[in-house]
């Protein structure tokens, strides 16, 4: 298949796929709250330029399980399975080949740091859902790291055009530490939605506790809410 034909049925796709849960996505206490939200450059209106009880920060401090993964791109693999009509498996050449998105936007730390104008360039989750096609029953992701870290995020939140699987961060590969060569950024969710070393994407019909949701975490993690803790 020509290049031109498969970015047509990729953008075709996610059209169908975003008019599915456009209204749900619109519903969202980020989308909805009239307190500042919103998403792309830049992803924040009037004021306070962060939620309650963050600070800005100019570094941008590393946190993990402990572990960090050695992954060579040419053993780099993306898996998306689960409720989906076709699964899918792609090699560092196959991520690398799909629509590239550069986003500007702000990243938030349940450790009470934010860091403001990030520059990214990944793939849109969006995108390969639109390739995977979810089933009509399908609610939830979960998303598996390399270091075996999970983490769970509503469809209608995973869905939304800012959230991406990035591998570029000012124009320069992800550093390793901070989940290269591809992690997952929520940016209107707190980060710890957003799986570093990402390796796998499982489509789910219920919702299933990550690492961190599992030891009392939100579920939902609305930083603009203070939404922290479940």
């Amino acid at each position: 298949m020509e290049e031109s034909e498969k970015l047509k049925r990729v953008v075709e796709a996610r059209m169908k796929l975003k008019a599915r849960f456009e209204d749900k996505m619109q519903q969202t206490p980020s989308v909805a709250d009239s307190r500042p939200m919103g998403s792309g450059n830049p992803n924040r209106h009037g004021m306070p330029v962060v939620p309650v009880g963050q600070i800005i920060t100019h570094k941008w401090p590393v946190l993990d399980l402990g572990i960090e993964p050695d992954v060579p791109l040419e053993e780099w693999k993306l898996i998306i399975d689960g409720a989906v009509e076709h699964p899918l498996e792609l090699s560092w050449e196959d991520f690398m080949a799909l629509p590239q998105t550069e986003d500007t936007s702000d990243f938030h730390c349940v450790t009470t740091w934010s860091k403001l104008n990030m520059n990214w360039k990944g793939v849109r989750l969006l995108d390969l859902a639109a390739l995977a096609q979810p089933r009509e029953n399908a609610t939830h992701i979960l998303c598996y790291g390399y270091d075996d870290y999970t983490t769970n995020v509503s469809l209608e939140e995973a869905l939304k055009p800012d959230v991406l699987l990035v591998h570029t961060y000012e124009g320069l590969p992800l550093p390793k530490e901070h989940g290269g060569p591809v992690r997952m950024i929520t940016p209107q969710l707190y980060a710890w939605k957003g799986s570093k070393w990402i390796h796998r994407i499982e489509f789910l019909t219920q919702n299933k506790l990550g690492f961190w949701e599992e030891r009392g975490y939100s579920n939902t993690a609305y930083p603009w809410r203070n939404d922290r803790y479940s």
